[in-house]
């Protein structure tokens, strides 16, 4: 059993760093589709629009941007995996992975809380259209989810900032925190983690004020497919023949459904974590802008509006590893969950 669970990890684990040798390919056809002379990829590294003409011509040499684009690659995957993503532009002579890791863990916070709170609100919803299938509850549920699903992520934001932050004024609509607290120490980087550890409570409520409406913005967007798997996994396990048994031995519709039904239903739904956590960080970049939620999106958003070319692809590069991360960690976690899956 245990060989099986390390076999099955190293065949993932190797998919996995096939999926990162490519994304790295991908990137460097980006960044000289988009840059294709020397002199173009030297500003870029210089990380200053005013370099001189010694400095550009002494970064080429050091960088070998004269060499055949199949050196350039692998002496790129070499120094991404030495943790050298280029200088922002943006924030001059700043290291790429620098600024990253300053706005990447508020993403992750956001990313992560809204992502639970969508695949908890899919799990209770499909479970619930599934018992009441072709019923009034399950045609109510459908025509909620496929409307927030198709919705524009921006739109979902935009109407849940009007409703609760303008209307009802109930939330805050913009910012991380109140600008007016003093922040805790930066430990995590996580704001409101950091608020916990650092005993800043009266900081830590404001920030999960804030976090609220984009947090719950990408489950309201995300959600429609983990209500969808769960409620057609819910049926099938619904017409299974032990639950049937266990409906003739007298035990309640709430016992047989989230006791029996559900613990063999859930199996599948494992897999819509990566799914979910992909989709939440796509909509995180339009939400973070929506509701200026200082993260990478936000930061994106402004690298975009500033042509910061390597802040951009540094943005690809760590969101597409953190996607192929979740992919698989969702492998192992189904695994584990079915060992059935070990052997294909």
């Amino acid at each position: 059993m245990v060989s099986s669970i390390v076999l099955y990890l190293i065949r993932r684990s190797i998919n996995a760093v096939i999926t990162i040798v490519l994304l790295l390919a991908l990137v460097f056809i980006l960044l000289h589709t988009i840059i294709r002379s020397p002199e173009g990829l030297a500003r870029v590294i210089c990380g200053n629009p005013h370099c001189s003409n010694s400095a550009i011509a002494l970064i080429i040499k050091q960088n070998g941007l004269t060499n055949p684009l199949w050196v350039q690659f692998f002496s790129y995957i070499n120094q991404v995996f030495h943790g050298n993503l280029g200088i922002d532009t943006f924030y001059r002579g700043r290291p790429e992975l620098s600024v990253i890791e300053a706005f990447l863990p508020i993403t992750l916070e956001l990313v992560v809380t809204g992502s639970a709170l969508g695949i908890l609100i899919g799990i209770f919803t499909g479970s619930i259209a599934a018992s009441n299938r072709n019923r009034a509850q399950d045609y109510g549920i459908k025509a909620v989810y496929l409307t927030a699903w198709s919705a524009p992520v921006f739109l979902v934001g935009f109407v849940l900032q009007l409703i609760f932050a303008y209307w009802l004024k109930l939330l805050p609509a913009h910012g991380i925190a109140n600008a007016f607290l003093t922040p805790p120490k930066v430990l995590t980087g996580a704001p409101l983690i950091d608020a916990l550890i650092d005993g800043k409570w009266v900081y830590a409520y404001s920030v999960a004020q804030h976090l609220v409406l984009p947090a719950f913005a990408l489950a309201v967007a995300s959600f429609g497919i983990t209500t969808r798997l769960t409620r057609a996994s819910m049926i099938d396990a619904l017409d299974r023949d032990y639950v049937k048994l266990a409906y003739m031995k007298g035990l309640s519709k709430r016992t047989v459904v989230w006791g029996t039904a559900f613990r063999n239903a859930v199996i599948p739904i494992i897999t819509l974590i990566a799914l979910t956590f992909a989709f939440s960080v796509g909509g995180a970049v339009i939400i973070e802008d929506v509701f200026s939620y200082y993260g990478m999106g936000y930061f994106t958003v402004q690298a975009i509006y500033n042509s910061d070319y390597p802040a951009i692809l540094a943005f690809v590069l760590i969101i597409g590893l953190a996607v192929i991360i979740a992919n698989l960690v969702a492998d192992l976690l189904y695994a584990v969950a079915d060992p059935r899956v070990r052997l294909t």
